[in-house]
C-alpha cells in the first residue's frame, strides 16, 4: 500500500498498539517499589509512543516528516526496551518470561522501523 505522496505505507499500527498494550497488562502485575513506579511512568510511556509517531509518520506531511517519526519509532522502541531491561519481577517466572518476550518485541519493532528508515533514505 502507498500513501498520497507515493511512499509504501507499513501497517504496523496494530502491531505497535498490542505492544502499548502488552506493556500495560504486564505494568499491572509487578512488585510496587519505588524503582519500578519511577521505570513504569518512562516505560509506559515509551511504549505508546512508538506506535503514536508511526501513526503521526503515515500522515506525515512530507519526506522529511516522515523520516522524522519513524527515527522517534525506532528511538521509543529502544527506549522501551532498556526500561523493561531495568524493572524488578521479584522471583515471578512468569513475570520474567513476559518481560523477556516484551524486550523481543521492543528488538523487533527497532529492527522494523531501522528497515524503513534505510530503504526510504
Amino acid at each position: 500500500m502507498t500513501d498520497t505522496t507515493g511512499r509504501k505505507r507499513y501497517d504496523l499500527e496494530p502491531r505497535t498498539r498490542a505492544f502499548a498494550k502488552r506493556v500495560r497488562s504486564f505494568v499491572r502485575r509487578l512488585p510496587r517499589t519505588f524503582s519500578n513506579a519511577k521505570d513504569v511512568e518512562q516505560l509506559v510511556r515509551s511504549s505508546g509512543s512508538v506506535g503514536a509517531n508511526y501513526i503521526e509518520a503515515n500522515n506525515a506531511l512530507g519526506k522529511k516528516d516522515f523520516l522524522m517519526h519513524i527515527r522517534i519509532s525506532l528511538k521509543e522502541a529502544k527506549e522501551s526496551g532498556y526500561w523493561l531491561d531495568l524493572l524488578n519481577v521479584g522471583e515471578s517466572r512468569d513475570l520474567l518470561k513476559e518481560r523477556d518476550a516484551l524486550a523481543g518485541e521492543a528488538t523487533e519493532l527497532m529492527k522494523i522501523f531501522g528497515a524503513i528508515l534505510r530503504k526510504s533514505l
